[in-house]
């Protein structure tokens, strides 16, 4: 049996989660929170994609979306304008009052990669990221594969 900590998915996991509550933390004095500064930055490179569409990218319910957006929207960061050609379709865009916020969100967001990547050499930081974008996409190509079946590429 596998322990946890040799174990690749717990690990991950951890560092993932870690690595959220860093960025929380080194993100307070923004007045914003972790999922709010990630709806941001989504937006900001998806400006005018309806709330589902986000959704989907964060992975998140629809329902949890929208009460970010009001929040975001209270705030004054984010805009619903309503599409050009079907009245039913919301847009999202960032307002002018979040650009200047983006930078900040950016900077946090390298800090709190360089606090997790402290002490690893540049071979090793791009090795780290091949390995996991080749992970990735073998997950991502068995997707759409049932469970218990395997694939041509399987053995």
């Amino acid at each position: 049996m596998e322990l946890p900590e040799r174990n690749l998915g717990f690990l991950l996991h951890d560092v993932a989660r870690l690595m959220r509550k860093r960025f929380e933390q080194n993100a307070r004095g923004l007045g914003l929170t972790r999922s709010q500064c990630q709806v941001l930055a989504h937006l900001a490179r998806n400006e005018g994609i309806q709330q589902s569409g986000l959704a989907d990218i964060l992975e998140v319910e629809p329902i949890t979306l929208t009460r970010l957006l009001d929040r975001l929207e209270e705030a004054g960061f984010v805009e619903r304008r309503a599409h050009a050609t079907d009245r039913r379709i919301r847009q999202l865009y960032l307002s002018e009052k979040a650009h200047p916020l983006l930078a900040d969100i950016f900077t946090i967001g390298a800090a709190t990669r360089a606090e997790a990547l402290e002490g690893v050499a540049e071979a090793e930081r791009d090795q780290l990221f091949t390995l996991l974008s080749r992970m990735k996409s073998n997950l991502l190509a068995r997707a759409s594969t049932p469970a218990g079946t395997r694939s041509t590429n399987d053995g």
